[in-house]
């Protein structure tokens, strides 16, 4: 059972997390940076933490977050979204200094993280993936695969949120690819410091669906879908529950898919399996292996508290003790 927290995030989600925190009885402590000792989010728990250092910087700093909550006596460290919480160096960090981490394991993160892993983990377990080239291919490359397919996407290997990537139509020459590869490199070091590259198959007309799943190291159960079709430059903006655009069969497809995946590699606590539907086809996108930003759209369709649901499972309950088996269909 977890008794103290160190929240590892800053604003709504920082006071999010600590209003679970204190729903399961356990008491948060929080942390800001030097220029944000008065922010809202600093007095939702009962103590509070200068990490050195301003702004965003100050956030992802891993060795002063996980002093903080060594300094602090937290048994457990909740890294919200963003920031550090997809970093497996700060899970094996927390695991090192016998801090729980509220999230997958380092193993999992690092896998989840590199998207080319991520895709042969789902072959290898039988759901369906888009062509793509392997890691850093070259312009020919590429351009075998647009004479293929027509169009690809050239996407960082790490990373997300549209950045390290570009769109190629069957018209791009020799030059064109190239250019386009080596600008997302730029921009996949810049901001993940990883300029690997892979192309994939770009799939039109595609619906986003992702399913929500959770797991406790032994099963995984969904906690059914949404649909993020909707978005501006590679940013959702709209998510709907359940995804009624996609037929049923589909839909239950989809979960079977999710749920296939994330037993790969043993899940504990929440992830995210993304899809691109083209009516009853689909193919596997990504996995985010942590709390998204969007996780209220399920709350509210099936009365789950997902961030209470992760702090007892990464305090030892199980999906049986939390009575979650599949949730019933929700009402629309």
């Amino acid at each position: 059972m977890i008794e103290r927290v160190l929240i590892a995030n800053r604003g709504e989600i920082a006071i999010r997390i600590a209003r679970a925190v204190e729903s399961i009885g356990a008491e948060a402590v929080m942390v800001c940076s030097a220029d944000e000792v008065h922010a809202p989010h600093v007095s939702a728990g009962p103590e509070a933490i200068t990490l050195p250092g301003d702004g965003p910087a100050a956030y992802l700093d891993l060795a002063a977050v996980v002093t903080a909550a060594v300094q602090a006596e937290c048994d457990a460290l909740h890294p919200g979204y963003g920031f550090l919480s997809e970093d497996p160096r700060l899970a094996a960090a927390c695991r090192d200094a016998g801090i729980t981490f509220v999230g997958p394991s380092a193993a999992v993160l690092e896998r989840f993280g590199d998207k080319v892993a991520a895709r042969r983990l789902a072959e290898s377990v039988g759901v369906p993936v888009t062509l793509a080239t392997e890691v850093d291919p070259t312009p020919d490359e590429v351009a075998g695969l647009l004479a293929t397919v027509g169009s690809v996407v050239v996407k960082a290997v790490a990373g997300g949120g549209g950045r390290g990537q570009r769109s190629l139509a069957g018209d791009a020459d020799l030059g064109a690819i190239a250019a386009a590869l080596a600008s997302a490199a730029r921009e996949a070091e810049a901001s993940f410091g990883d300029g690997r590259l892979y192309a994939e198959e770009w799939v039109s007309g595609a619906r986003h669906v992702e399913v929500q799943v959770v797991g406790d190291g032994t099963r995984v159960e969904h906690l059914w879908e949404r649909d993020c079709t909707l978005q501006r430059r590679g940013q959702k903006l709209i998510e709907f529950a359940p995804a009624l655009w996609t037929d049923d069969m589909t839909r239950l497809r989809l979960r079977d898919a999710a749920i296939t995946i994330a037993e790969g590699v043993d899940l504990r606590t929440l992830a995210t399996v993304e899809f691109l539907v083209v009516g009853d086809r689909f193919t596997f996108l990504e996995v985010n292996p942590r709390l998204q930003v969007e996780h209220t759209v399920t709350e509210e369709i099936t009365g789950i508290d997902l961030v209470a649901t992760q702090l007892r499972i990464a305090g030892g309950t199980s999906l049986s003790e939390l009575d979650l088996f599949a949730a019933p269909e929700p009402a629309v």
